[in-house]
């Protein structure tokens, strides 16, 4: 699973982040998100880029499959600065490593 923010957010990295969420595998995932299953994706792909997700409630409410998160979610991160560290490469402080 790629953790740059440089790299394209794909289906297949959205679909193993959801198969998390209750302990099954990528196949297992419904095309379909609810509610829940949107808000662990999108904190995921925060912990995982490191950046903020900014949707309004608008862009929220039109997130209703896999494919949907994922263009949402790809530009967002595309958008975020290129300084920003994967958090893999931070330090438990949240500081990026040397």
């Amino acid at each position: 699973m790629s953790t740059d923010a440089g790299t394209r957010f794909d289906r297949a990295e959205a679909l193993a982040m959801l198969a998390r969420y209750g302990d099954r595998a990528p196949e297992q995932v419904d095309e379909h998100l609810g509610s829940l299953e949107l808000t662990w994706l999108i904190a995921e792909a925060e912990q995982t880029y490191g950046v903020q997700v900014d949707l309004d409630d608008e862009h929220l409410d039109a997130i209703r499959t896999v494919d949907d998160a994922v263009a949402a979610l790809g530009a967002q991160l595309a958008a975020a600065p290129a300084a920003v560290a994967p958090a893999e490469a931070q330090d438990g402080a949240g500081v990026a490593a040397p």
